[in-house]
């Protein structure tokens, strides 16, 4: 039997192409089922992360708050990580699913390099992110929500690319800019206001402060940078020298300054 894309080894003895695949058959799928008569679990939720091109490439934020219904229920949540060396994904929607997810999303990536012996092209990750998003939409129906960011560079085109996910698994490949999460509307709105594809990065740093705090501002869940108690959210950069993440020096700088303190 030939295996291809089912999990089994093919005719030949090559591996097959794709983990999560292998780990359906070995019946080894991480699995979020609510019991039957349960109500809707209130797990902790990941709320604002946005993404926009810059000169070098693509910046891609987060705010560290989650939440479970009216109450915060961590300060430090991390939502932005890298997907492989050249491309970086952001979770928000129900916290412990998406982390999962992108864990899963790294070892398929990495799977694939070894495999193949070269990475995935950039819209073929993306593809793959949106077909594991509808994986989960059973989970969706139970009130488990998880959309993604996801960006990189792009070493064909020689630029950065971001692409936005809804609920169903669509896949959208944004021009500029994206955000979601709760606060994600009014931290598109604010970057609308000031975005140029020809910033350099500590322009684009500046404006994702200005954003996250613009949106922390409207939006309860949304937390914005914390000088008090030295939360800042999670920025990283993709560039053709690849994936890098920001220190939290730099952060604190940037939100000092957009925060005018």
């Amino acid at each position: 039997m030939t295996g291809g894309g089912t999990g089994l080894p093919r005719d030949d003895g090559t591996p097959p192409e794709s983990f999560a695949a292998l780990l359906r058959t070995e019946g080894l799928e991480p699995r979020w089922d609510v019991p039957p008569g349960f109500e809707a679990l209130e797990a902790p939720e990941g709320t604002t992360v946005l993404a926009f091109r810059y000169a070098d490439g693509v910046l891609m934020a987060g705010d560290r708050r989650a939440t479970a219904g009216n109450l915060i229920a961590h300060r430090r949540v991390q939502k932005v990580f890298s997907a492989d060396s050249h491309s970086a994904v952001a979770i928000s929607g129900t916290a412990g699913v998406a982390i999962e997810m992108v864990r899963l999303f790294q070892t398929e990536l990495e799977h694939y390099e070894k495999i193949e012996s070269q990475r995935l092209s950039l819209e073929g990750k993306a593809n793959h992110l949106a077909s594991m998003v509808r994986r989960q939409l059973p989970m969706a129906f139970q009130g488990l929500v998880v959309i993604p960011l996801f960006c990189g560079f792009d070493e064909i085109a020689r630029r950065g690319r971001l692409y936005s996910f809804d609920v169903v698994g669509g896949r959208y490949e944004e021009t500029d800019f994206a955000a979601t999460g709760s606060g994600g509307r009014d931290a598109k709105l604010y970057i609308r206001t000031a975005f140029t594809d020809d910033m350099d990065e500590a322009a684009a740093l500046g404006l994702a402060m200005e954003a996250m705090i613009a949106a922390a501002e409207e939006d309860t869940a949304t937390g914005g940078p914390d000088l008090q108690r030295g939360i800042f959210p999670n920025v990283v950069v993709v560039t053709a020298d690849g994936y890098r993440e920001l220190s939290d020096d730099e952060i604190a700088s940037a939100s000092r300054t957009a925060m005018g303190a």
